[in-house]
């Protein structure tokens, strides 16, 4: 059961807590820069599975406790284990991300600091992702003589286009948030101070909104990309038809008609 309050234990790697229809993922390695070991990965796993079978999350935020989001993986265990701890660490984000990705609720990355490797990853997988200014965004894989990992090579296609990635993955240059912003990368940079009051505004407003909608528009956008025409329209039609017969779209067309704030039940 996802804990209804921030867990006063400051010693796990992630965080995971619940406000309201809000799930909270706060990665907690912030001397490492919240660099991925494999007990991160494996709560970030188990996190993951919780909110998929939560009907209560309504919006998921994703943040990094101290100085950064995220500075990809666990080099120094790494370099113990080259081949035996990447595979480790493989094996629980990836099933995980794909999970967080096919979430019904929307899913926030608010990020600051260094956003690296597989934190990029991270933050991509994510629907929505709203900077920090100065936070510093690098591929960074290169530099370290190995290929993409969590996903980045999926993302970074489908949020800036094959030309735009493949010199973000090829030269491995930082890019800061306005660069970021300027691409596509992500959807808002605010002043540093604001990123947490930011974040939980945003949070807020999609946590009212209609789940089963929400969840639908979601899915449709991810699949646009890869579907045909055809195919789409198709589920387009489907997807609408079960949101016809909820509750909440007659309680939205009620409130549309009455000219006041819709209250969404997810049924």
């Amino acid at each position: 059961m996802i804990p209804q309050s921030r867990p006063t234990d400051t010693t796990s790697p992630l965080l995971f807590w619940q406000e309201g229809g809000v799930a909270q993922l706060r990665f907690n390695r912030p001397s490492a820069l919240n660099a991925i070991s494999f007990d991160m990965a494996q709560a970030f796993h188990a996190a993951c599975r919780e909110l998929a079978a939560d009907p209560a999350v309504r919006v998921v935020v994703l943040s990094g406790e101290g100085r950064a989001f995220m500075a990809g993986g666990d080099l120094p265990a790494m370099a113990t284990a080259p081949t035996e701890v990447p595979a480790s660490l493989i094996a629980e984000m990836h099933p995980a991300l794909e999970i967080l990705a096919s979430l019904r609720a929307p899913v926030i990355a608010s990020v600051h600091g260094a956003v690296a490797g597989g934190g990029l990853g991270v933050a991509l997988a994510c629907d929505l992702v709203v900077a920090a200014e100065g936070t510093r965004f690098n591929l960074a894989y290169p530099l370290i003589g190995t290929s993409s990992d969590c996903g980045t090579s999926w993302g970074l296609v489908r949020w800036v286009g094959l030309r735009q990635a493949l010199e973000i993955a090829l030269l491995a240059e930082p890019l800061d948030a306005s660069q970021a912003l300027a691409m596509k990368l992500i959807n808002r940079v605010v002043p540093a101070a604001e990123l947490a009051s930011h974040t939980a505004q945003l949070a807020q407003r999609l946590s009212q909104g209609a789940p089963l909608a929400l969840g639908h528009l979601k899915q449709l956008m991810r699949r646009a990309g890869d579907n045909d025409l055809g195919t789409q329209l198709a589920l387009e039609e489907r997807l609408f038809r079960e949101c016809a017969a909820s509750q909440d779209f007659a309680e939205g067309m009620a409130a549309f008609l009455a000219k006041r704030p819709a209250q969404f039940v997810g049924r």
